[in-house]
């Protein structure tokens, strides 16, 4: 006996999929085939291959075929809440895309080809089961929003890290040897935080003489411990409302 079949889903045809179509708020094309119950890639939107924008989220599949580099004018890809155990080399080739979500899957690892995107300005692989990443993910040049937390990491690569205009990391819920390593890894985004949240040229006079005072105060406590007390929150990288990664089969989006 054969391997017994999955679910049968939802089969998507070409008008469907045509009246899915919708302009996004920057006038793309927006193809939005999210919770429509499908299991495998449809085929059919590869004659619909010149949107700017594709939702496939909140559905069951379990692979994204090679044929995706079709869609080479992809600004904005959302796969979170599938199945995915693994993405295709031909992510790569995507190389307009700037948005990329793909929170809340089965991946065990990423294609190295990731690192060809780019223009890719954020990233959301949180909710996978990744034990590590690739260090080559330090050639996102153009990174500002990472999402990793949930996974199964035990270090971040610095070249990640440093990235240089990375603003927002969310590590929560990884299994980092103790709560120094993954200080160390929180402390780095704090830093680039502040030093992207305000720029001299955005202020008026008084607002940029009141700000100039606060920074004269906080350089005389360099020397002293900052406080934990408030943790810094990312509502735009997908966080799970758990806190307890051994329950997150209880809440996964299926």
């Amino acid at each position: 006996k054969g391997k017994a079949k999955g679910p049968k889903g939802k089969k998507i045809t070409l008008k469907t999929a045509k009246n899915s179509i919708r302009v996004s708020f920057d006038g793309g094309l927006r193809l939005d085939l999210s919770k429509m119950g499908i299991t495998t890639f449809p085929n059919c939107i590869l004659k619909l291959a010149d949107v700017d924008e594709l939702d496939l989220s909140r559905n069951m599949i379990r692979k994204i075929p090679s044929s995706i580099e079709n869609f080479q004018k992809l600004r904005w890809l959302d796969l979170h809440s599938n199945q995915l155990e693994e993405l295709p080399k031909a992510i790569g080739t995507l190389q307009k895309l700037f948005y990329l979500n793909l929170c809340n899957n089965k991946l065990t690892t990423l294609p190295e080809e990731l690192k060809l995107l780019k223009n890719l300005h954020i990233l959301n692989i949180g909710l996978n089961c990744l034990e590590s990443i690739p260090t080559s993910l330090g050639a996102l040049s153009e990174l500002t929003e990472i999402g990793l937390f949930d996974n199964a990491l035990t270090t971040i690569p610095d070249s990640v890290k440093t990235l240089p205009k990375l603003k927002k990391m969310n590590v929560e819920r990884n299994p980092f040897p103790d709560s120094a390593n993954q200080e160390e890894c929180v402390d780095s985004i704090k830093c680039i935080e502040m030093l992207y949240l305000v720029q001299e040229k955005d202020l008026c006079h008084s607002r940029l003489k009141t700000c100039q005072g606060e920074k004269d105060k906080l350089n005389k406590l360099t020397n002293m411990t900052p406080s934990s007390s408030k943790k810094l929150s990312f509502p735009s990288l997908l966080t799970p409302n758990s806190s307890a990664k051994d329950n997150q089969e209880e809440w996964r989006v299926r």
